[in-house]
């Protein structure tokens, strides 16, 4: 190529190759004589501003680039076709096939150094766009000027315009709502919302609040065991409530209960209530307890209303119970400790108070005017009431002893010869019956002690006053399962209440 031929076209500027007579775009005659030298822009050229001062060479590397002093206008780098020479700031793109107004940043292809136009956008990694200012992004981007809002793909932390992402939500959803308005399902800021680890329709752990709870209670995530549904369970009728607690050191609660109503023949009510303590030390307590409390409660609802009489009805309740705990028993004799559990029972009709237990869960008399003397109406299955019954060791100093709580009777296809104890009262002034396991007795031991933690209302308010009791034996250590059934008695309107009278016969007056 000859020095002095062109290497574009003077027409459109486009690359020119050797031999080429006419331009391949245009059909400029690249031989023709070159037009006069005049200007002639495409758009209306701007007043030049006022010139800067001049620059050290230092300067003229950051318009140049690597240190070159920067290429006069219209004159393309050393070494680039023209076609491919960058414009001056304020110029169109020579490569455009339409001429672009001035001042319209999406046609520069670079920022100029003076003045700092508004950033054209700059595609980085991945798509994502940025500004073209360059502070300090190393793909161009930059903080827009102040006031000027962010793109919707330009903002630090998410869209604009979208809801403010949750760093501390799964998958960062869902944002804050705007100003007034509710949160929906799951959004409050310190709800805790379904996670991943639970599956539709079933429980989430309580603890980790990720894994799924299976069939056997404990998180598939975690292991923690999971509060069952007999851990603290509260029932009232109208006249009796009941309330059972896992306590504060049991795994599991091993105690149930039973309340229930029905009507005798002569048409009056009577009032059942069953407590059952499962024994810790046999196998499958829980289902001991619940098996018996359900057998005597049905057996009791099944015999009263053909007239049978209280005190015979709790017999052969307790017996029904004894059988429906046999059968949770292995088949293999001495395979596992049988399932075993304690009982105690009242039964409230016709101005009588019948109890039946086997085992060391006991029935409590408190009467209204509590002036009157409370009793204990049951006597306890345990090694420390023999040894007080056969006169070997005074009260005191049998249930100080560490055997003192082991039981001679209980419930249970291991049991020695079962003898279920019955005894039936009549009282002459008001009061309730407390039925309860040791989990309450042990905080509460003698009838006196009993009732002073008997709310007064107890009569009106049962099931409040079941709650009181539960929550007396908790704040004493809950060291075991606690369950309590308050069974109101009123005396009939013909009786005279006498100023000292109490219940008939008690198995274990205190």
């Amino acid at each position: 190529m000859s020095m002095h031929r062109l290497s574009g076209c003077p027409s459109c500027a486009e690359p020119l190759e050797e031999g080429d007579r006419f331009c391949g775009v245009c059909g400029y005659a690249v031989s023709a004589p070159p037009p006069a030298a005049v200007d002639h822009p495409t758009i209306p050229i701007p007043p030049a501003p006022p010139a800067p001062p001049a620059r050290p060479a230092a300067a003229g590397a950051a318009a140049g680039g690597y240190g070159s002093p920067a290429p006069a206008p219209g004159v393309p780098a050393p070494g680039v076709p023209h076609a491919a020479a960058e414009p001056a700031p304020g110029w169109g793109s020579v490569a455009a096939a339409a001429p672009t107004l001035v001042g319209d940043p999406a046609a520069w292809v670079t920022a100029p150094a003076e003045p700092e136009p508004e950033p054209e956008p700059r595609q980085g990694p991945a798509g994502a766009t940025f500004a073209a200012s360059g502070h300090g992004n190393p793909y161009g981007n930059g903080t827009p000027p102040d006031g000027t809002p962010w793109g919707a793909a330009e903002h630090p932390y998410g869209a604009a315009d979208g809801p403010e992402t949750r760093h501390d939500r799964p998958g960062g959803d869902p944002g804050t709502p705007g100003e007034g308005t509710p949160w929906g399902a799951g959004e409050a800021p310190y709800e805790n919302a379904p996670q991943p680890g639970g599956a539709a329709g079933g429980k989430t752990c309580v603890a980790c609040r990720a894994g799924h709870v299976d069939t056997d209670g404990y998180c598939e995530h975690c292991g923690h065991a999971q509060p069952r549904e007999r851990d603290h369970i509260e029932e009232e009728l109208g006249s009796v409530a009941a309330v059972t607690d896992r306590g504060l050191r049991h795994h599991r609660n091993e105690d149930s209960f039973a309340v229930s109503a029905t009507a005798l023949p002569d048409g009056s009510a009577a009032t059942v209530a069953i407590v059952c303590d499962g024994v810790s030390s046999a196998s499958r307590p829980d289902e001991a307890s619940a098996a018996a409390a359900v057998a005597a409660n049905e057996a009791l609802l099944e015999a009263l209303p053909r007239g049978a009489h209280p005190q015979e009805a709790m017999h052969e309740a307790i017996l029904a119970a004894a059988e429906a705990v046999n059968a949770l028993a292995p088949e293999t004799p001495g395979a596992q400790n049988a399932p075993a559990c304690t009982l105690v029972g009242a039964v409230v009709s016709g101005g009588l108070l019948t109890i039946g237990w086997v085992g060391d869960s006991r029935a409590y008399w408190v009467p209204d005017d509590r002036a009157a003397l409370p009793r204990r109406l049951t006597e306890d299955d345990s090694w420390a009431a023999q040894m007080v019954a056969a006169g070997l060791m005074g009260e005191a100093e049998a249930y100080a002893d560490v055997r003192a709580h082991a039981i001679t009777g209980w419930l249970g296809a291991d049991a020695y010869d079962l003898e279920p104890h019955t005894a039936t009262f009549k009282p002459d002034h008001p009061g309730v019956v407390v039925v309860c396991t040791d989990g309450l007795w042990n905080y509460a031991e003698s009838a006196r002690e009993m009732a002073q933690v008997v709310p007064a209302d107890a009569a009106t308010r049962p099931l409040h006053s079941a709650q009181v009791l539960v929550g007396y034996a908790l704040d004493g250590g809950g060291h075991d399962n606690v369950t309590v059934a308050v069974v109101p008695f009123a005396t009939h309107p013909e009786q005279e209440p006498g100023p000292d009278a109490e219940p008939g016969p008690a198995a274990g007056p205190e």
